[in-house]
């Protein structure tokens, strides 16, 4: 039976791994690896649309001290309707899978099957997301209706968690049959074949234990708590260090058990290892996020045998699973309760060995992207596409 031909929708550029923490990158490449030829249809930037935009929502910050958020305009959705429709009919295809692409795929048209795939609603973003709160009544209006259009538009939707499910289903009224919760995967080109590879040393077996906390913004991730789980962990007596990757906190650090590496690329190779490299001899991946849709760096952690502490916020319960790959905690948490965690497993060392490799476990079940491809190849709409009954 020949492979269908998948039309693969995002104005962004898929090939770019800093594109939506790869996501793009990496489900075009379990696509095509498990479940057809993909094409990609971008990228696209309406030259007009975006500094039309750009300019509209200055003037709003400046005139009336509100967000117009444009990437939800209808102005622009319209503008990648256009162009993509028009695209479309260039080639003959089986499905489109609209990565992310709310916007992209509102005023599309076409009479092909279409899969979407996102992490969140846009009705979930509000006042949630700091990019999303003070937004105009006409910026929210359009917003709201280019997401209920995408829903609409869509035969099967795919979210990682079911904070987003809901979301869909209670504000935008989605028929539940067409939506499938579905863990995104751990964004690794190669990944070490043993959680504890290069040496890495259980941490019932050694003195310090090491923290790693992981963000490209210090404050939406959280870092201020972070620093203070490491310190009320000094405090105790525990020796611990604390590695800092992704971003550079607002203040001078003056301590040699903390190791900061700033922003790194992951396009570039040197830089990517690097990244990699950080998980190697970690002990607890802690990134008590202020708001977060998913989190790829907890499957990451997970496929390297790390537990992962994080805040119960957003749609982070569908990547931790409490006590299988690591724990949840309150938002108000300041650290205090992170800290008294990890003490509590380095006082039972074979729970936290058991904590290690049911992490790993649940990456080869269900935190890798093969798992999602899989998931997305048994959907409904690709068994009817390649019976030939759509």
């Amino acid at each position: 039976m020949a492979r269908i031909s998948i039309a693969f929708l995002t104005a962004g550029d898929a090939k770019d791994k800093r594109t939506w923490s790869g996501t793009p990158y990496y489900s075009s490449r379990a696509l095509q690896e498990y479940v057809g030829d993909v094409d990609f249809l971008g990228p696209y930037r309406p030259f007009w649309a975006f500094n039309v935009g750009r300019i509209k929502s200055l003037l709003t910050r400046i005139l009336l001290k509100k967000k117009y958020d444009y990437t939800h305009s209808n102005a622009l959705s319209k503008a990648y309707g256009k162009y993509f429709s028009e695209k479309l009919k260039q080639k003959k295809y089986d499905l489109i899978f609209a990565c992310g692409a709310s916007s992209e795929l509102a005023f599309l048209e076409t009479k092909l099957p279409v899969i979407y795939l996102s992490d969140t609603t846009f009705a979930r973003m509000l006042d949630y997301n700091p990019r999303f709160t003070g937004l105009t009544k006409s910026s929210i209006k359009q917003g709201i209706q280019i997401e209920q259009k995408a829903i609409n538009r869509a035969n099967f939707i795919a979210y990682p968690s079911e904070w987003a499910k809901e979301s869909a289903i209670n504000d935008y009224k989605a028929n539940p049959n067409k939506i499938k919760v579905i863990p995104l995967g751990a964004n690794f080109d190669n990944l070490p074949e043993t959680p504890f590879s290069k040496e890495a040393i259980n941490s019932s077996q050694k003195n310090k234990i090491r923290l790693l906390f992981l963000g490209v913004n210090w404050e939406l991730k959280g870092g201020t708590i972070a620093l203070n789980t490491f310190n009320h962990l000094l405090k105790n007596n525990i020796d611990a260090e604390l590695v800092i990757c992704g971003c550079v906190p607002p203040f001078e650090i003056n301590n040699n058990n903390i190791q900061v590496i700033p922003f790194l690329n992951k396009n570039d190779q040197a830089q990517r290892e690097q990244f990699m490299n950080s998980f190697y001899d970690t002990d607890f991946l802690i990134v008590p996020t202020r708001t977060d849709c998913f989190g790829i760096v907890f499957c990451e952690a997970s496929g390297f045998g790390i537990p992962s502490l994080a805040t119960n916020t957003g749609g982070v319960g569908g990547a931790i699973k409490e006590g299988v790959n690591g724990f949840l905690f309150d938002y108000n948490d300041d650290g205090i309760g992170y800290a008294n965690k990890i003490i509590e497993l380095m006082k039972s060392p074979e729970k936290l060995e058991e904590l290690k490799k049911s992490s790993r476990k649940l990456y080869e079940e269900k935190l890798n992207w093969k798992a999602w491809a899989t998931s997305i190849n048994n959907s409904d709409v690709v068994k009817k596409i390649k019976e030939n009954n759509f």
